[in-house]
């Protein structure tokens, strides 16, 4: 069986990282989001940026959740 990067959490909804495959997961997914975040007020375009930000988001949140659920222990 594949190890283990993510744990349910004990209260509320979701997982967190439990190894250092998990951590540098979410780290990753952290610093390219908040890259898109910052990149975004260089979008002289005001009907592009928001798309660009929710596309962006999207494009790093919506891989780490499927990874985050594929790579979750019981």
């Amino acid at each position: 069986m594949s190890r283990v990067w993510f744990r349910r959490r004990s209260s509320g909804f979701g997982v967190t990282p439990c190894s250092w495959e998990g951590w540098t997961l979410t780290v990753l997914a952290m610093l390219l989001a908040a890259g898109v975040v910052l990149i975004a007020p260089g979008i002289r375009d005001n009907l592009w940026r928001p798309l660009f930000v929710v596309l962006g988001l999207a494009a790093v949140l919506v891989p780490y959740g499927l990874i985050a659920r594929a790579r979750r222990g019981g």
